[in-house]
């Protein structure tokens, strides 16, 4: 269902779950497109708080959508987040082209800014913060929301050049645009327009059927010798920690390796010496 159509209240809402969840949990956002049925992040994770994020910033969007369409049911799919670790710059810069061409490769809009929903490939571009306020008609004003939050999309300093990245982000939107423009001429095609959009009921679905059974892939890179590294390094993490998870079970002393995240939460097991590692997903 189209529970997120873009209008201000809901793009209002989408911003303010976002960028709360956040600033809670030391997330550094590089950009995000929110879609009447889904939405893409694309963010950097320092401190491997990616769980809690998510489980935050989807439990206030989904009580904040249901608040705001009038309905009880679930709001999101009950499959679990599907999380990519991008394993070098180039797979950042393909998932970054890939989140903000997402209107115009469905055929909806013409160009990225045509698109209803929040500005924030445009916030991006040009370094401006975002702002978005409490949603009065589900958080109660003498809570612990914020009244307001802002955030600026920012690009991590280990991928180089902000200003070199942000010009090759342009120029690849703008080809995407064209090529895009070019199919729809050939194939005699239309765009659905900005107002029919913002016209539909959030009940509608899409025509289209979404594709199942299908890899659900956890690494991203553009070289193949980083992809493998990424695939060894975790590898050889569900190696270790099985085999850590096994003493642990009947009582014998047990070492996890570093990025075990629910048993060092909830059951206080120990973790080796190791540097968390930063990690960039979509």
């Amino acid at each position: 269902m189209f529970l997120m159509r873009p209008d201000d209240a809901m793009n209002n809402v989408f911003l303010y779950c976002l960028f709360e969840a956040a600033l809670r949990f030391n997330i550094r956002l590089l950009l995000a497109q929110m879609m009447s049925n889904h939405h893409h992040v694309v963010l950097h994770d320092p401190d491997g708080n990616v769980v809690e994020f998510y489980h935050r910033f989807h439990t206030n969007l989904a009580k904040c959508i249901n608040a705001l369409r009038g309905r009880w049911e679930n709001a999101f799919s009950t499959e679990p987040t599907c999380l990519v670790e991008l394993a070098d710059g180039d797979a950042v810069l393909d998932k970054l082209v890939y989140t903000a061409t997402n209107p115009v490769k469905d055929h909806l809009v013409e160009q990225v800014h045509h698109w209803p929903g929040p500005k924030t490939v445009r916030a991006l571009l040009e370094g401006r913060s975002m702002r978005a306020k409490r949603p009065a008609f589900f958080f109660r004003e003498d809570g612990p929301m914020p009244e307001e939050v802002e955030l600026t999309f920012t690009l991590p300093s280990e991928l180089g050049d902000s200003t070199v990245l942000l010009e090759q982000l342009r120029d690849r939107i703008a080809s995407v645009e064209a090529a895009c423009a070019r199919d729809r001429q050939q194939r005699g095609r239309c765009i659905v327009g900005r107002g029919r959009i913002t016209r539909q009921s959030w009940r509608e679905s899409p025509a289209s059927h979404e594709p199942r059974r299908n890899l659900r892939p956890r690494v991203a890179a553009r070289s193949k010798w980083a992809r493998i590294e990424a695939l060894q390094r975790n590898r050889e993490f569900t190696r270790e920690y099985r085999a850590a998870w096994l003493r642990w079970r009947v009582g014998l002393p047990a070492l996890f390796p570093p990025g075990t995240y629910a048993l060092v939460r909830y059951a206080n097991v120990k973790v080796r010496d190791g540097t968390q590692r930063d990690v960039v997903t979509n």
